[in-house]
């Protein structure tokens, strides 16, 4: 019965996609009877941009399809992974379907715990996944804990660092670029889904060490990604103009919902990325949270999937789903 629903759910970009990604997709149609070059004439930009040599970087159908090669090239069943409780899914997904023997690592503050993590390796430990932001906390660790991780880092697992959204982090000063800190056992995934707007074209990338790159492009499949996410991500790269409108949007939203929440004493994390954690006093009352929502015609997303069931994760949404959110909030809350 609702005129209009919003979803808040995804970290979706709210401005739709980038206008030069949407021209260069338009450019190639004529060629689809052809099957792809795998990404590439991308991965060539990429390695030029990020001044990187060729096979340092590899494309694929989103980050997550270049983790799961990673995962697939590396990983046998009974290895032992390390990450996060409270962190992406699809990692969770991917390990299980693996049976993979999961290490998982409480959040402090509900941040990456690498001091923790670093204690956790055994000799048996084949690979350790970081996001950062993390997903669904929005938190980052810092530049001196990643360094200090690395410092203690024994020769041997593999590093997978997970910067989906690391767009929208950058002005964090002691943000890690992990691109600025290259190391041998050190595997960076990006994508285009977020902050550029290109979630439907399932487009990302992947810089590491040759070997690793290498492997991944044997397991992965021959023709991804299609011709159409590649032009994507080529025109995306261009488009500074809408990267600075996505990350101005989602900095002015986050204040204005955040100031919403501390006038009405709702707890929530300190998120670099573009939605925000609300924490709550119980699941059940996390529930209850994303029903009324729900029920105002907002999509949010609870996240006992994602191991921390006390919570409703909420997209950073345009101008006018912002204003409807707080106005729903103070419903629900004032």
């Amino acid at each position: 019965g609702f005129e209009k629903i919003y979803k808040l759910a995804s970290n979706e970009n709210p401005l739709g996609a980038s206008p030069r990604a949407l021209e260069r997709i338009r450019d190639v149609t004529s060629g689809l009877a052809t099957y792809p070059n795998a990404g590439l004439t991308l991965r060539k930009e990429l390695a030029k941009r990020l001044h990187v040599k060729l096979e340092n970087v590899v494309a694929g159908s989103g980050s997550e399809s270049i983790m799961l090669n990673a995962m697939r090239g590396y990983l046998l069943p009974g290895d032992e992974v390390i990450t996060a409780e409270g962190t992406f899914i699809g990692y969770y997904v991917i390990a299980n379907a693996m049976n993979l023997d999961m290490k998982l690592i409480p959040l402090k503050n509900y941040t990456f715990d690498l001091d923790a993590i670093a204690d956790a390796i055994t000799p048996r430990t084949k690979m350790i996944y970081l996001p950062n932001p993390n997903n669904p906390t929005g938190t980052a660790f810092t530049r001196d804990e990643y360094l200090r991780f690395l410092d203690r880092l024994p020769e041997g697992p593999m590093v997978v660092m997970d910067e989906a959204y690391f767009e929208f982090a950058m002005g964090y000063d002691e943000y890690p670029d992990s691109l600025k800190y290259p190391h041998d056992q050190v595997l960076t995934l990006r994508t285009f889904s977020k902050a550029y707007g290109l979630a439907g074209a399932r487009i990302g990338y992947g810089v590491g060490p040759a070997d690793i790159i290498g492997t991944i492009l044997k397991v992965k499949l021959p023709f991804e990604p299609t011709s159409m996410a590649q032009a994507a991500g080529l025109g995306a790269l261009e488009d500074d103009e809408f990267l600075q409108k996505t990350v101005q949007n989602n900095a002015d939203g986050m204040k204005r919902i955040t100031a919403a929440m501390d006038d009405l004493g709702l707890e929530y994390t300190n998120s670099l990325a573009n939605f925000v954690l609300v924490i709550l006093d119980s699941p059940e009352r996390a529930v209850w949270m994303s029903d009324q929502l729900l029920q105002n015609g907002i999509i949010a997303r609870p996240m006992t999937p994602f191991l921390v069931p006390h919570a409703v994760r909420i997209t950073i949404g345009n101008e006018e789903e912002t204003t409807e959110l707080i106005q729903t909030l103070r419903k629900i809350f004032g």
